[in-house]
C-alpha cells in the first residue's frame, strides 16, 4: 500500500490501521443537467465525475462543497442552497475507500465553469442525468449514484 506524505512514523507502517477517507461530490444543476468533467491525474484518472474532494479537518460537507466547486470550476455558490442529496461507499482499490457525500446545488442560465485545475480535470460539461446520458467510464461514486434509479438531482427539490 501507498503511504501518504505527512502521516506520524507510527502510522507509515503497511499494517497500521487505515480508515475510510471522506469525499464531497456536487451535483451542480443548470438547466435540468447536471455538471460532469473528465478526471486527470489521480485515483479515477480518464473517469467522469463531479466537481468534489477531500472533506477538511472540521470541516462542513457545505463548506467543502463550496471551496471544491469554486477551485475546480471558478462557478461561486456563496449564497446558493447547498443541500444533502445522497451518501455512498466506494471501494475504488487497494489504497482508496471513500464515504462520498453528495450535496446538490442549482444554478442560473448564465452559469458557466471553467476548467481552473487542467492538471486534474480534461473540462466540464453539461449533461443529461441519467446512465445513458452521462459519458462513461464513470468515477466510482457517482457509478453507484447514477445506478440509484430512485434518486434525481434534477427533479430534487431545491
Amino acid at each position: 500500500p501507498t503511504v501518504l506524505p505527512g502521516l506520524p512514523p507510527q502510522m507509515e507502517s503497511p499494517d497500521a490501521p487505515r480508515w475510510p477517507r471522506v469525499g464531497v461530490g456536487v451535483l451542480i444543476v443548470r438547466d435540468g443537467r447536471v455538471l460532469i468533467g473528465k478526471r486527470k491525474g489521480s485515483h479515477g484518472a480518464g473517469q467522469h465525475a463531479l466537481p468534489g474532494g477531500k472533506l477538511e479537518w472540521r470541516e462542513t460537507w457545505e463548506d467543502c462543497g463550496r471551496r471544491e466547486v469554486f477551485e475546480e470550476t471558478s462557478i461561486d455558490l456563496t449564497g446558493v442552497p447547498l443541500t444533502y442529496a445522497y451518501t455512498c461507499e466506494a471501494v475504488i482499490d487497494e489504497d482508496n475507500h471513500w464515504i462520498t457525500v453528495f450535496m446538490r446545488a442549482e444554478v442560473g442560465t448564465a452559469v458557466e465553469a471553467e476548467n481552473t485545475e487542467p492538471d486534474k480535470c480534461e473540462g466540464w460539461q453539461w449533461v443529461q442525468w441519467g446512465q445513458a446520458s452521462v459519458p462513461e467510464p464513470r468515477f466510482l461514486p457517482l457509478d453507484i449514484i447514477l445506478k440509484d434509479s430512485s434518486y434525481s438531482p434534477v427533479n430534487a427539490p431545491a
